[in-house]
């Protein structure tokens, strides 16, 4: 059963009309399932008062609807994120007679200049995205070694235990593996699998799961939680590169500054400890300290956000090592 995540943002509640609403806290799902497709929309509830609503949405999905009904400083940082986020694949929504033109100097040079321009009309929204899945299903490798999934949300079942819900962001996770719980040194094993609530061996990387977990209690997650198979996975305390600053960051980056890292469902604060470039540099290189571990797999994007900022609070990327 192939699924896809696709962010939609720039107008709250409109996936009211592309899905069925579903777990809701500063992030709410709405799923969509046709036969052996299905579409999971994700809104970033509590956004722009809390950006980590929107990174999180973002960061975990495969594909985005941006809706655009006004052009100002929340849809720059819309498309900004996107683009960090390297959401490559979308579609755009013009309402109150917005024309392409208008937004076409926002978003060049961005993922976001690709997007597909729909019509504001539900039906051949969800049509384009069971689409998206039934594409995306076609490229599914299940057979990989390892997997991972990003935990977004946890719960207790009566007669069940420890559930969590998340995606799978690589690999083939399977009925019975044996997982690393990071950051920690927790081990758990997956009781159950289930996609839109139908009971499944395995998911593969894209997929939207539920899964059921023995040896590991409520307490022991959290919101990005990094549940994997895979060796190379990593957690750590600091974090050293090189940042791509976004061109329309302006404020120079410091020593001592508070920052948020985000990746996947995680955001962790923390501060530059070293600067080792110009402070106005484009391409500054950076240790950061943080006030507790990310996980990650190496390779990864992380996106740096500076909640003080005025009218962007998106800094740009670093690669995780």
């Amino acid at each position: 059963m192939p699924n896809i995540n696709a962010a939609v943002i720039g107008r709250q509640a409109y996936s009211e009309s592309l899905g069925k609403r579903g777990t809701s806290t500063d992030i709410t799902f709405y799923n969509l399932k046709r036969d052996n497709d299905s579409v999971t929309f994700i809104e970033p509830t509590k956004y722009p008062d809390r950006l980590s609503s929107l990174q999180c949405t973002v960061s975990i999905s495969q594909v985005a609807v941006l809706v655009v009904d006004s052009i100002d400083a929340r849809f720059g940082e819309e498309v900004v994120m996107l683009d960090c986020a390297g959401v490559s694949k979308g579609y755009i929504v013009l309402r109150n007679s917005i024309q392409l033109s208008e937004i076409a100097p926002f978003i060049r040079g961005t993922t976001v200049e690709k997007y597909r321009l729909m019509e504001d009309a539900p039906p051949a929204i969800r049509e384009a995205l069971l689409a998206e899945a039934r594409k995306a299903g076609s490229g599914q490798v299940e057979g990989e070694q390892y997997g991972s999934v990003a935990v977004d949300h946890f719960f207790n079942v009566k007669g069940v235990g420890t559930v969590a819900l998340g995606t799978v962001i690589r690999g083939t996770v399977r009925r019975h593996d044996e997982l690393m719980v990071l950051p920690g040194d927790k081990k758990a094993q997956i009781r159950s699998i289930q996609k839109h609530d139908d009971d499944a061996e395995t998911a593969s990387s894209g997929d939207r799961v539920g899964v059921a977990l023995k040896g590991l209690a409520v307490e022991d997650l959290e919101r990005g939680t990094l549940l994997t198979t895979d060796p190379s996975a990593k957690s750590d305390i600091s974090i050293s590169g090189e940042v791509d600053v976004v061109k329309y960051w302006r404020e120079p980056l410091r020593e001592g500054m508070v920052v948020h890292v985000g990746h996947a469902a995680q955001v962790v604060p923390g501060r530059i400890a070293e600067l080792g470039a110009s402070s106005g540099s484009k391409k500054p290189n950076v240790k950061i300290l943080l006030d507790k571990k990310i996980a990650y797999l190496p390779g990864g994007r992380a996106i740096l956000m500076y909640l003080g900022g005025a009218k962007l609070r998106v800094i740009g990327t670093i690669l995780l090592p």
